[in-house]
Order: structure tokens, then sequence, then C-alpha cells
């Protein structure tokens, strides 16, 4: 099984960042998974130009970036989990800019079907509608793309380290591997 943890958030050390790390550490630890982190700040990805070349050359976009590598390991992967931190009720710009380069392997995107997770992380409380517009952005994308969604998880916490002084809540997220074998 091959999982692909793609992190939109720009910021190092922060709560999404510990709400990755901590999956991530699920996986390795309990499975024989090959896992990936993505830290998208720190890839070079322009966004769509909608030009469509890629429809001509079976997903090969004709930007020339890191959108191309981050779109073949989505077509690559079994699980992907998307995580974010929550910017003006959405997910970040480094997040949606990624996926929406994701479009350039069309077809290819239902072939293999996916497990898929969403993680976001807002200094809001968890009945703010934030969370649930990020969970229908998701929901719409996994029907459209035949993907199975898995996990919704959204986190409140203020403050940069909120999420690491919270070991219950960590622990957790090193359980959300085993809703994904």
């Amino acid at each position: 099984m091959k999982v692909l943890l793609l992190n939109g958030s720009p910021r190092v050390g922060g709560n999404t960042d510990t709400a990755l790390n901590a999956i991530q550490e699920g996986f390795l630890q309990n499975t024989d998974a090959q896992v990936e982190m993505i830290n998208l700040r720190e890839c070079e990805i322009v966004g769509c130009k909608g030009c469509d070349y890629c429809k001509t050359t079976n997903g090969t976009c004709a930007t020339k970036d890191d959108g191309q590598v981050v779109a073949d390991k989505v077509v690559e992967a079994d699980v992907v989990i998307f995580g974010s931190p929550v910017y003006w009720w959405g997910i970040s710009s480094q997040l949606k800019t990624a996926i929406d380069r994701v479009y350039m392997k069309g077809a290819l995107l239902v072939q293999k079907p996916k497990k898929i997770g969403v993680l976001a992380v807002g200094s809001a409380t968890l009945d703010d509608p934030e969370y649930e517009i990020i969970g229908k952005q998701f929901k719409c994308i996994s029907e459209y793309l035949r993907w199975d969604l898995i996990v919704e998880k959204y986190i409140s916490a203020t403050e940069k380290s909120d999420l690491a002084k919270d070991s219950e809540k960590v622990s957790q997220l090193k359980e959300l591997y085993k809703k994904f074998v």
C-alpha cells in the first residue's frame, strides 16, 4: 500500500505539521505501507492555466514545475491524506493549487481506486461552518473521481503548539491508519 500525505501548511512546526506527522508515524509503526509526506511549502507549483495541454499529452502538463511530480504521486497512491490549516473558511492556497494541478491526470485519477482523508486545523470551534465547507469540497472531489472518503478529521487549535501539547489528540491521530487498512 502506498500512502501519500499532502501537507498544505506554509508554516513549519505548526498544528498541521504535528497532526500529519502523527498520522505518518501511525502508518510507519503499524503497517508495512510505503509512506511519503510532501510538504507543499517546499514545492514550486504554479496554478493551472486551463490550457488543456494535458489532454493532448496523456496527462503531462505544459508547466514544468513540481506540480507534475505531485500529480504523478497522487495517481500512484492507494491512500491520499490532504492536510491543511483553515484560511478564510477553506484550505490553504498551497493545497488548493496542488489539487488544481492534479487535474492534468484526468482519467488516470479514476482508474486506480483510492481511499482518502482530509485533515483541517482551524482556530474556530468545531461547530464552525468552515469545517463543513472543507468537508463538502472533498466530498465533491471524491464523488467525481470515485474515491472513497474514509476520514474527515477536524481540529480546533489556535496557538502554533496547541496540538503538540494535547497528547490524547496526537494519540488519536496515530490510530487513524486503522481506518485505511
